[in-house]
């Protein structure tokens, strides 16, 4: 029997690839940004600040969530969203991390 697609790869590897995930698409990457400038926000802004359905942003929140860059409080009948700082720590060590390791000396 074969290898499934995530068996042979480090526990960090696959981290690293669902982070990298999570950051693959142009939305997610404007939520990030509009959180990392707010202490905390309503799902209701952020959809303000973006060109997207309520919906759209819901599904965006919600990978986001996943990988846990993010997290959310229920205020209500509204969901606070902030900035997971643990995770995020955690993610900018990981991809400064990746790009460390290149040497231009080992490039052809």
């Amino acid at each position: 029997m074969g290898l499934t697609k995530t068996e042979g790869f480090t526990k960090n590897q696959l981290e690293l690839a669902g982070l990298a995930k999570a950051l693959a698409h142009p939305a997610r990457i404007a939520i990030l940004q509009f959180l990392a400038t707010q202490r905390d926000c309503i799902c209701g802004d952020i959809v303000e600040s973006l060109p997207l359905s309520q919906s759209t942003v819901s599904q965006h929140l919600k990978e986001l969530k996943n990988a846990r860059l993010i997290k959310g409080d229920v205020e209500g009948p509204s969901i606070c969203y902030c900035i997971d700082e643990k995770n995020w720590q955690r993610a900018k060590t990981a991809l400064g991390d990746l790009f460390r390791n290149f040497d231009p000396k080992n490039c052809c």
